[in-house]
């Protein structure tokens, strides 16, 4: 509402200065001489670019200063952002690299064997997933081993050492 007011009143000034100007350079000046006029048009054309430009100026920097409103309540100064950690998959471990390399029969019996000692409680199928991650590394913690996953040829070593 605030905004409308403000153009009307603009283009309001604007037209009665452009009303103005037309008005002095039609309407004859019997008292004045060619100078006096060619300097009342100067300096009323003056005065009405310098009104444009400050006009613009106003406009162009109420256009370009975003308009931030504070938050109605702040967070405390203790307040700290959550940091978020990717999360890793279970499949770029090398553990999955490793178990991915071996054959179909050699997977179902590293499950297999890992069934039978008690670590893997799901379908023996050879794929890999969260269960078969599961038990790989509670068999590797349990045999002292755990460190070797972290590296693939450690992983290849603890699951060779369920199947031969």
């Amino acid at each position: 509402m605030v905004t409308l007011f403000s153009s009307a009143k603009r283009a309001l000034i604007s037209g009665s200065v452009a009303l103005a100007l037309l008005g002095t350079s039609v309407a004859p000046a019997l008292a004045w001489g060619q100078r006096e006029q060619d300097f009342t048009k100067g300096a009323l054309s003056v005065l009405l670019l310098g009104a444009i430009v400050k006009d613009a100026q106003r406009h162009r920097a109420y256009e370009q200063s975003p308009q931030v409103y504070a938050p109605a309540n702040p967070p405390p100064m203790y307040y700290q952002p959550p940091v978020y950690q990717p999360v890793y998959s279970y499949y770029a471990t090398p553990a999955a690299q490793a178990f991915q390399s071996y054959s179909s029969g050699e997977r179902r019996r590293i499950q297999a064997a890992l069934a039978n000692y008690g670590y893997y409680n799901g379908y023996v199928d050879g794929s890999f997933g969260p269960a078969t991650y599961r038990a790989i590394t509670a068999y590797a913690r349990s045999s002292g081993q755990m460190a070797m996953l972290e590296t693939r040829g450690g992983a290849y070593g603890v699951l060779d050492s369920l199947i031969y």
